[in-house]
């Protein structure tokens, strides 16, 4: 027997972080994904507990400086492209810099520092996931997805999308269908 389910990752990271935190008994506020304040500073002990509790669940923490912007941009794009009125308003430099408190130039110098990528085409491997879940989950049109990741045609969505994935959207979409038909999971 096979059970198909879907997760919300952004639900699930916040009550594995709120589960461990108050398990030690810290006193917190989550302020956005990735960023936990504490009322007190934390002791070495109650560090390593932390990056041992998280650890069982993949979360590392991060004490890098440029690590730590690297996932705020990270975190941004990833809200810019899951949010579609978001997407329509913003040029992707300007929400960066805005959200950030950085300017472009060196949110896009630490970025490519430190992934050995550009934000551009971290962008665009964002898009193609939100391309994919769209397709998978959503049953939407390519025109409708275009429109909602705010690409400006078409023709540019599915040229971005074999790029990437060697596929073309419609041949993904065939894919995914006779998997659904015949009970897999994507």
């Amino acid at each position: 027997m096979t059970l198909n389910i879907k997760f919300d990752y952004n639900f699930i990271c916040k009550a594995i972080l709120q589960e461990q935190l108050d398990n030690l008994g810290l006193e917190y506020t989550l302020q956005s994904l990735g960023e936990i304040k504490f009322k007190n500073k934390l002791t070495h002990t109650q560090r390593d507990q932390l990056c041992q509790a998280f650890g069982k669940y993949g979360i590392e923490i991060l004490d890098n400086p440029q690590n730590v912007l690297v996932q705020r941009i990270k975190d941004a794009i990833t809200e810019l492209v899951n949010d579609s009125d978001k997407t329509k308003k913003y040029n992707v430099s300007t929400y960066l810099s805005d959200t950030l408190n950085y300017s472009y130039p060196h949110l896009s110098s630490i970025f490519s520092e430190v992934t050995h990528s550009s934000i551009e085409n971290f962008i665009i491997l964002k898009k193609i996931d939100a391309v994919k879940h769209l397709i998978m989950d959503k049953n939407l049109t390519l025109t409708e997805i275009a429109h909602r990741l705010n690409y400006s045609s078409v023709a540019h969505l599915s040229a971005q999308f074999k790029k990437t994935t060697g596929l073309t959207p419609s041949s993904f979409q065939r894919i995914i269908k006779k998997r659904k038909e015949k009970g897999i999971t994507p």
